[in-house]
């Protein structure tokens, strides 16, 4: 996964890109301490949005990087039958895991010419896995455009809009969350953004 700053003086997209590449770390794994020392640097303003990104920063700062080690684990390892979270969109739109939306995702992965590198376990449909190729359509990495090949609203509507904001809403009440609510709000409020976003693109 991609970590990325927020620069005020961006373009939007390359907010968007940076927003997509911030979560999707968050959420990909434990944090290391270089990553943290990333999170102390972002900057937001009074948004939701930047409320979000001010609340991250300032959790960043305060303790050490083990405990956001400490907190992933419970929240997506769990013992056993997995995490409190489960974020995978078959679980969230079937109740199954390896279920249709998989299939899917993995019918577009193809069209898009991306080819999974095998250094990780999780099934594609992780919410990390889908927001990393969002960033990677908004910036090029992977080319759109093609007939039949899905683009940046297409991927969205048909892979994350359904089903994201819920992830993320169950994340801001687990139990064993603290720092990822902070996540969860950022979640929220960016995807709330996109949908509409997209809407008035239509």
């Amino acid at each position: 996964m991609h970590a990325a700053n927020v620069p005020v003086e961006a373009d939007f997209d390359e907010i968007r890109a940076g927003l997509y590449a911030l979560i999707a770390r968050l959420l990909s794994g434990p944090l290391d301490a270089q990553f943290v020392d990333h999170m102390c640097q972002l900057e937001g303003d009074t948004s939701a949005l930047g409320l979000a990104l001010n609340k991250l920063a300032a959790l960043a700062k305060s303790p050490p990087p083990d405990n956001f080690a400490d907190e992933y684990a419970p929240l997506f390892y769990g013992q056993g039958q997995g995490g409190e979270i489960l974020p995978f969109a078959s679980y969230y739109l079937t109740g199954q895991l390896y279920d249709a939306p998989l299939a899917a995702i993995r019918d577009d992965m193809l069209k898009l010419g991306i080819q999974p590198t095998g250094s990780v376990k999780e099934p594609e449909d992780h919410i990390a896995f889908l927001l990393d190729m969002m960033h990677g359509l908004i910036t090029g990495r992977f080319a759109a455009g093609a007939v039949g090949v899905p683009d940046q609203q297409g991927f969205y509507a048909r892979h994350i809009e359904p089903w994201a904001s819920e992830v993320f809403s169950d994340l801001k009440k687990a139990d064993s969350a603290d720092f990822y609510v902070a996540v969860a709000d950022l979640g929220l409020a960016f995807m709330e953004i996109e949908s509409e976003a997209f809407k008035l693109a239509a």
